[in-house]
């Protein structure tokens, strides 16, 4: 399920490409923060790219998990990402990290792959697994290259404790003048996604910024990802998009 809110409903989309209004962009540098499901957003939007014959490249400027796959890539040359590019389709590529991750990309590799005429996509912030987070100062790290930002929310967030759901609590709960014991309401989630020190935070001008409200698998959790778009003091100026695994 892909959906926009336009006006205070649910619009369903048949794409997320669609949703984002990156159908027409050749390659757009596409960087996903926040938490909650950025590995799956950008994994949905690879997906699609290569269901219109585009090839993206998909990279971090953190860390991310690597996956016992023919299209993830530890320490490529440019010719060996190429080559498998060229071969799947698609490319996920890092230089090898520990606990069986995958970080930036050297260099000279990154340079390269800014360069080429694909969309690339980039996990640019860590969040532990939870769905949601506060950056600390060196959070989160964005290319200059960058046109295109998503912020992603998990839905599962909302009605839990902030201790609970949070990556840096601390730094929640201190943000929304709340206790880490206290619940995280969709007044909050608006809050953090329209704030620079939240989701909006290292977002330049000329980068696009769009919230991905993820895993509203639930009658209940669109709800939920209304009661924050209702919430929001922005409303119709910000884009914001609800995914699901589920239809």
């Amino acid at each position: 399920m892909v959906a926009e809110i336009i006006n205070g409903n649910l619009i369903t989309r048949k794409l997320l490409l669609e949703a984002l209004n990156l159908t027409e962009t050749a390659a757009p540098r596409i960087a996903a923060a926040g938490a909650g499901g950025k590995t799956t957003t950008l994994k949905r939007l690879v997906a699609e790219y290569e269901d219109t014959g585009k090839k993206p490249v998909v990279t971090t400027t953190t860390h991310m998990f690597k996956e016992d796959s023919p299209f993830f890539l530890e320490n490529p040359s440019l010719e060996e990402l190429l080559a498998v590019l060229d071969k799947e389709g698609c490319v996920f590529a890092g230089e090898k990290a520990e606990n069986g991750k995958i970080k930036r990309l050297s260099a000279d590799v990154l340079e390269a792959v800014l360069k080429l005429p694909n969309p690339v996509l980039i996990e640019a912030d860590g969040a532990k697994m939870l769905p949601a987070k506060f950056p600390a100062d060196h959070e989160p790290v964005f290319l200059p290259q960058t046109t295109h930002v998503l912020y992603v929310c998990g839905m599962d967030a909302p009605g839990r404790k902030i201790k609970e759901v949070c990556f840096r609590p601390e730094l929640m709960a201190a943000f929304l003048k709340k206790s880490p014991e206290d619940i995280l309401m969709p007044r909050d989630i608006a809050a953090l996604i329209q704030s620079e020190q939240g989701g909006r935070k290292g977002v330049e001008l000329g980068m696009h910024y769009a919230v991905i409200l993820n895993k509203a698998d639930t009658q209940e959790r669109r709800d939920t990802a209304l009661r924050i778009w209702e919430a929001m003091e922005m409303e119709g100026n910000m884009k914001v998009v609800v995914t699901a695994e589920a239809s």
